[in-house]
């Protein structure tokens, strides 16, 4: 079983990489036949399944932010190992800064599955249930 703090590192790994628009770190948190999906309120689930679906995703949303985006992670529950996944949920606090404000721009709960490649942690499944869009 990985421990929290390897668990707590491929979390807050992601979320760097996001916030830098570090594609190559964003990439390498995530298992080749990962799947993403994001639900909007009110909205069915948008599925990204694959490493590559997902980082044009990720590249796409890049290109299109102009503020500096920080990502806040918190209460994060290890729900525990079987059959080689861990599990986890934790909150996600999504601020912006543009122009010298900063706005809270969504909250919303992270599901994780969590794989061993190699000596790494990967995200096998990426849920992101989102507060409200943005």
């Amino acid at each position: 079983m990985p421990t929290r703090e390897s668990i707590e590192n491929l979390i807050n790994r992601y979320s760097l990489g996001y916030d830098t628009a570090d594609m190559d770190a964003i990439a390498g948190c995530f298992a080749e036949d990962a799947v993403f999906r994001m639900r909007l309120p009110g909205n069915d689930p948008i599925s990204f399944d694959g490493r590559d679906a997902i980082m044009a995703l990720m590249r796409q949303s890049a290109q299109s932010q102009t503020d500096q985006r920080r990502h806040v992670n918190s209460n994060l529950i290890v729900h525990g190992t079987e059959g080689g996944v861990t599990r986890t949920t934790h909150y996600l606090t999504l601020l912006a800064t543009e122009n010298g404000e900063i706005e809270l721009l969504t909250a919303g709960v992270y599901r994780l599955e969590i794989v061993v490649e190699g000596d790494d942690l990967r995200l096998q499944t990426l849920d992101l249930e989102l507060d409200r869009p943005y």
